[in-house]
């Protein structure tokens, strides 16, 4: 195997199963010609699988059923935010239920982006990409971004202790400041959510 190759393979492994790749993410290592034909190489050798065009991934193995099972949607379009220098993150439903806000599955989940609608088939999924304005996209991380989207899909009324204090374990106190920036544009409603989650003295909890 040769070093680029190599390298990109070690990289690969270390990620572990279930990881979407592209050749943009070894530009540190390769440059893209070699790293679109180490990737190739490595499909052809059942090491990973070709997703799409320009995508791979290491499959995850379901023990109980005995097959590999594919990559989530949302590994697939944080793949395709970084293949076309995009900023994707899920819209508001897929984003509370990531959270544990709300039971509901998005039949056809959506993702923002700062780069155009489209809808794109990556092996069997169906990617809705729907260009979104920049006060839906501050740039904050893609965890505030995601909390941000959340208590928009559950609206003001929705917004209890319990759905506070979910979010707060899930944010550091850094992001809980970001959170608190990213949101000075938004409904009075919604910077009222985002204070009672950024500024409890509170500090998260592990895990």
């Amino acid at each position: 195997m040769d070093a680029d190759r190599s390298q990109i393979f070690d990289r690969i492994r270390q990620a572990g199963p279930g990881r979407v790749f592209t050749p943009k993410d070894f530009l540190d290592t390769a440059n893209r010609d070699a790293a679109d034909q180490a990737l190739s190489r490595l499909a052809r050798r059942g090491a990973i699988k070709r997703l799409a065009r320009g995508l791979y991934y290491t499959p995850k193995r379901n023990a109980r059923l005995g097959i590999d099972v594919p990559p989530d949607l949302d590994e697939i379009a944080a793949a395709l935010g970084r293949q076309t220098g995009s900023r994707i993150v899920p819209s508001g439903a897929v984003a509370a239920n990531q959270l544990g806000l709300s039971t509901q599955v998005p039949a056809k989940p959506v993702y923002l982006t700062d780069g155009r609608s489209r809808t794109v088939r990556v092996g069997q999924y169906i990617v809705q990409l729907k260009h979104a304005l920049p006060k839906d996209l501050p740039a904050g991380t893609d965890k505030t971004a995601l909390v941000i989207q959340a208590l928009r899909f559950l609206g003001k009324d929705a917004i209890t202790d319990q759905v506070i204090q979910t979010i707060q374990t899930v944010l550091t106190m850094d992001e809980r400041k970001q959170l608190l920036d990213d949101a000075k544009y938004a409904t009075d409603w919604l910077c009222q959510a985002v204070r009672r989650i950024s500024l409890s003295r509170e500090q998260p909890t592990d895990g």
